[in-house]
């Protein structure tokens, strides 16, 4: 049933698919009978992009069920191109791969998240997907400044953005804690950013995640309806000083 209704969907729209098991930055390299299956999935919805995250989520056949982070190291870049490599000469495409939400930073790190992403597509010729949520949960939780990141991006191998929803939580401390739960209304501060965003990036293809707490559809249309009119009055912006 899911798949005929894929189907019919995919005759109307063009479908872009998420993934959430390659485990690209762990320490195992991809599953082949999962790429097997993957590259089949993909033959028959034929989205117009893959894209997977750039975390672990199993180790020695252990699969966490969770999008888990790691250092920026060298040995993590090089580790993750080989990863990336293998995935999309056994898909026979690009992808693209997704900043993380982050907790915590590693001491190990050498790399900027931005500089890693960067060198990352160059290195492999992926792509990559801005997830203006992930940028501010992480600023907040790390107290850096999202808007810097933002500038620091490399646009140029963006081929699709996300939004999404936090969960305000407080630690034990008494910090206040965001988390990336796709499951709350778009905050006016990740908007504001979106719009920083189109300015540098131009009209990506946008998609906004739901996974909990799904409100009715003039809800979700209404954010829809949002991101389209932020892209179509930059669009008329840029038109009108040509």
């Amino acid at each position: 049933m899911v798949r005929a209704q894929l189907e019919q969907l995919a005759d109307y729209y063009a479908i872009s698919v998420h993934g959430v098991g390659l485990s690209l930055a762990g320490q195992d390299p991809p599953d082949m009978a999962h790429l097997q299956a993957l590259r089949e999935v993909l033959a028959w919805i034929k989205p117009v992009q893959f894209s997977e995250h750039l975390a672990w989520s199993s180790h020695g056949g252990v699969f966490a069920n969770d999008l888990l982070p790691f250092a920026y190291s060298d040995e993590a870049l090089a580790r993750l191109a080989r990863h990336i490599d293998i995935t999309q000469q056994a898909l026979g495409e690009q992808i693209l791969i997704e900043n993380p939400s982050t907790y915590l930073t590693f001491q190990d790190s050498v790399w900027r998240e931005t500089d890693f992403l960067a060198d990352l597509a160059e290195k492999t010729g992926c792509g990559l997907l801005l997830d203006v949520n992930n940028v501010y949960v992480s600023a907040h939780n790390q107290q850096t400044d999202a808007a810097a990141y933002l500038a620091a991006f490399a646009y140029q191998y963006v081929g699709e953005i996300h939004l999404a929803g936090f969960l305000r939580e407080l630690d034990g401390l008494g910090h206040e804690v965001l988390i990336d739960t796709h499951g709350a209304p778009i905050d006016e501060a990740v908007w504001q950013l979106y719009a920083g965003v189109i300015e540098r990036a131009g009209c990506l293809p946008t998609l906004i995640e739901r996974d909990t707490n799904i409100p009715d559809w003039p809800e979700l249309h209404a954010e829809a309806e949002r991101a389209a009119y932020m892209m179509t009055d930059f669009a008329a912006a840029q038109k009108a000083s040509a």
